[in-house]
């Protein structure tokens, strides 16, 4: 009876701790839309943190290795998975970030638990050599990048704004198309020597190829324009980004839709626990990735909820040497959101080793080199601009060229240490 008690108790905790962890960081999540699908985000992620309740048999050592294989389910399930609050993502500023590079997402994550685990050890007074063993994959940031830069390219950067945050941003979208159009204008007398404008998701939300006006006036543009569109083919509406010329336009379909977003799933559920499902349509989703080429350029375009998904994005890395995130902040108000979607960008450019050029309808808009830096960045909810000329980058770093390696790597690391410390302490006992 105490040890069922007692294991209650250790998963009981571990639930507290995984709800009060998602409820805080995905507060933004219910700004619109009420308290309860926030509420059920927060709770049904809190459940992916229950297997943690076992090292309370197997040992703290074990933590990182189940924490970890939590965190890759829950980015690829269910739905396609949400991995907004994967650890790597909130390391954007540590001073060994850069393991990115080498082992992606992944890997920074399992670093982040290692250390956490070594500095729980020393408080625990577990001694063992073990622990200085674990801390081995930092020696790779002493290993030099080389990064291959074929050339650069001049960028223009158009945050529009929108008349009033909130969802019904929508029902202005010729508002938020000349807002965007009116930026543009206003920042190429400034400087018109630029290659190509990128304006972000949701630009241009009045179907450019239906709308006679409003393709005119994207034709008006001398120069290329990278935009965020919503376009209706063959019945269906889709989320793209296209490379517009007043010649040609090249689409790319937005291929990871945002689940209860741009489309619900089990709506018959949805609708009954939120009345703001019935105003989403499902969106057709893209099946391929896209390159725009202009000039020098090879741009891989991700639109907003594509960033966590790692497939996505190391495909977009591999065949591009510039990736811009065009993204839609309207929906979100002035919350933490953009700054963690910012954040998320920059783990990408390190691990990537892609300059990534990130635009916003209302903000954060910004520019950030291979080294996750930020060079450029505006302010929430005003209308800015940016001059970028970021650099085209063709080589691949170590993560990119194991590519799935560099993942099982970081598990066979962490079993390796629980194992082998396990072992040890055992034969000390």
């Amino acid at each position: 009876m105490y040890s069922l008690s007692r294991t209650k108790h250790v998963i009981g905790n571990v639930f507290l701790f995984g709800l009060v962890f998602n409820a805080i960081a995905l507060h933004w999540t219910g700004i619109y839309v009420g308290s309860m699908p926030w509420i059920m985000l927060a709770f049904g992620q809190a459940l992916f943190f229950l297997p943690l309740a076992l090292t309370k048999k197997y040992g703290m050592v074990f933590y990182p290795l189940i924490f970890l294989i939590t965190e890759e389910i829950r980015a690829r399930f269910p739905f396609g998975g949400f991995g907004w609050l994967r650890i790597a993502f909130s390391q954007s500023d540590s001073p060994y970030r850069a393991i990115a590079a080498f082992g992606g997402v992944t890997g920074l994550t399992a670093i982040v638990l290692i250390l956490s685990w070594i500095l729980y050890s020393i408080v625990a007074g577990e001694r063992s050599l073990v622990i200085l063993i674990a801390v081995l994959p930092l020696l790779l940031l002493l290993i030099p990048t080389n990064i291959a830069i074929s050339g650069h390219t001049n960028a223009l950067l158009v945050q529009g704004n929108v008349p009033q945050l909130g969802l019904d941003f929508n029902s202005r979208a010729t508002a938020v198309f000349y807002m965007h159009v009116t930026e543009s204008r206003k920042a190429l007398k400034e400087n018109s020597n630029v290659d190509f404008l990128l304006w972000p998701e949701n630009a241009v939300d009045v179907d450019p190829f239906a709308n006679p006006t409003v393709k005119a006036t994207l034709d008006s543009f001398t120069k290329p324009i990278v935009l965020g569109a919503v376009i209706r083919s063959q019945g269906h509406f889709q989320n793209v980004s296209i490379a517009w010329t007043n010649k040609s336009q090249n689409i790319y379909v937005k291929q990871h839709l945002t689940p209860f977003g741009e489309y619900i799933p089990l709506r018959a559920l949805a609708t009954k626990i939120s009345p703001f499902a019935n105003n989403v349509v499902d969106f057709s989703p893209g099946t391929t990735p896209k390159v725009f080429t202009i000039k020098n350029a090879k741009i891989a375009p991700i639109i907003c909820f594509e960033l966590i998904d790692d497939k996505l994005v190391s495909t977009a890395a591999k065949s591009s040497n510039l990736i811009v995130v065009q993204t839609n902040s309207a929906t979100f108000g002035i919350s933490p959101e953009s700054s963690q979607q910012l954040a998320i960008t920059r783990i990408r450019a390190i691990e990537h080793g892609r300059n990534i050029l990130s635009v916003s309808t209302t903000g954060i808009s910004a520019t950030i080199d291979y080294k996750g830096n930020i060079l450029q960045r505006s302010p929430i909810h005003t209308n800015a601009h940016i001059f970028a000329q970021p650099g085209l980058i063709t080589s691949q770093t170590p993560r990119d060229k194991a590519g799935d390696w560099a993942r099982i790597g970081s598990f066979l690391w962490l079993i390796i240490v629980a194992t082998t410390h396990r072992r040890r302490m055992d034969n000390r006992r």
